[in-house]
């Protein structure tokens, strides 16, 4: 294998940074340029998916969404018990109105209600493919947004030390060959979900998708292409990755092309959705992907049918809406899940806000979901009811409809479950017919 030299370094920014090929290669310096090839955006690939497996051809070719909104949504404004008095004593100014009245919730079920900027979202719970749980969240009682999306993310709640992400745990229980855009995160970074050992593929969201990262420059590209030139397991990693991102680059670059008569689509979640959809009819080995969405804390201003949080959830609700239509066929393959690090308090604080709470509501959406229904045990909004009479209780562990859709959809079987959960949750939400059999 030839060495990059120093001046080859320089121009990828990593003068005196990697080490000299032909010397043994060490855990540190294997994290080093790993690091490299993750922080360029290409593709992180691990021991394992070097491996050559079987390829699988038969079956459908089933698919997991997951979008975190983080910042901790408040799920009592997304999913509203319109039929619970206390609601409306705790939140004088942010509550969300009754049906009927102007900026009033979509009722769902005569008890619960969608909020009116998820207009959007009536469609699916109609034809019965977009459902809930609620008061479902993570069993750790901290109120640290850093803390529970590093455990929801890694499925081990109030575990530090876990090293990967569970979505990448899963990734590497299914069935069949793993292509190298098995996995599809669209983000500035690989989130530490999708982190692990098994490739990886990241992409820019909106604009800067298509945007020129140094291994695009030939120089670069050349340099690098002769330092990976070799058999051993990291120098195949390199071409798988480079692969991988060549052959979504130009997915994308087709994209554009024909959307505005190739004028560069705009930034929003809508366009990330729609293209998504086309990578995933175009590219079949996608199996997972990735979504992540800010700006969901709202101490301050959150608003009740309009406001702040009503500007969030309009186009979150929108981009799923259309994300459904657009993968048209592939919706029957497709399972979205929307989860968020944990809900927020019962009660209005005096900024006409909401602060860090416990109890949230995952969304579940896709052809598979028995939908129009609203599932788990809902504890109620009593003080007695609410945890540390504060926050809407956690009655159903975020990882138990996680793992009705990892086994009943994904194919996992229970020894491949307790590899992602590790510590399986127990069995105490009503989440037991989430899928179609």
């Amino acid at each position: 294998m030839e060495p990059i030299d120093e001046k080859e370094l320089e121009e990828i920014g990593c003068g005196g940074c990697a080490p000299r090929v032909e010397q043994p290669l060490s855990r540190r310096a294997f994290l080093r340029r790993t690091a490299i090839l993750s922080a360029s955006g290409i593709v992180l690939l691990s021991r394992s998916a070097w491996a050559a497996r079987t390829l699988d051809s038969s079956g459908p070719r089933r698919r997991l969404v997951v979008v975190f909104l983080r910042g901790a949504v408040d799920g009592l404004n997304v999913v509203v018990p319109h039929g619970e008095s206390a609601y409306y004593d705790a939140r004088p100014t942010i509550a969300v109105g009754r049906t009927g009245g102007q900026g009033g919730v979509v009722d769902l079920d005569g008890y619960f209600g969608l909020h009116p900027a998820l207009a959007a979202m009536e469609g699916p719970w109609k034809d019965g493919t977009l459902a809930f749980v609620h008061a479902c969240g993570s069993p750790d009682p901290t109120r640290s947004h850093f803390d529970a999306q590093d455990y929801m993310e890694s499925g081990t709640p109030g575990i530090k030390s876990t090293q990967d992400g569970w979505l990448n745990r899963a990734l590497g229980q299914m069935p069949g060959a793993h292509a190298p855009t098995d996995a599809i995160s669209l983000g500035p970074t690989v989130p530490r979900i999708l982190e692990g050992r098994v490739a990886v593929a990241n992409i820019q969201s909106g604009r800067a998708a298509m945007r020129p990262m140094p291994l695009d420059r030939p120089v670069v590209e050349s340099a690098f292409d002769r330092l990976y030139i070799g058999s051993d397991p990291l120098s195949r990693a390199y071409r798988e990755g480079r692969e991988a991102r060549q052959r979504l680059t130009a997915e994308l670059a087709q994209d554009m092309a024909e959307a505005n008569n190739g004028a560069p689509s705009p930034q929003g979640f809508s366009d990330d959705t729609d293209r998504l959809a086309r990578l995933i009819q175009r590219d079949p080995t996608i199996r997972v992907a990735f979504m992540a969405l800010g700006g969901w804390d709202t101490h301050v201003s959150e608003g009740a049918g309009n406001g702040q949080l009503a500007g969030h959830l309009k186009p979150l609700g929108d981009g799923l809406s259309s994300f459904a239509k657009a993968l048209g066929p592939a919706y029957q393959e497709t399972v979205i899940v929307v989860i968020s690090e944990f809900g927020r308090t019962m009660h209005e604080n005096g900024n006409g806000g909401t602060d860090h709470g416990h109890g949230n509501v995952m969304w579940v959406m896709g052809g598979p979901v028995r939908g129009g229904k609203v599932y788990g045990r809902w504890p109620g909004l009593s003080t007695g009811s609410l945890y540390q009479e504060r926050d809407l209780a956690v009655t159903t562990d975020f990882r138990e409809p996680l793992s009705v859709v990892l086994r009943e959809h994904m194919g996992l079987q229970p020894p491949q479950l307790a590899a992602v959960f590790p510590d399986a949750p127990r069995t105490q939400g009503n989440v037991s017919g989430l899928l179609r059999a």
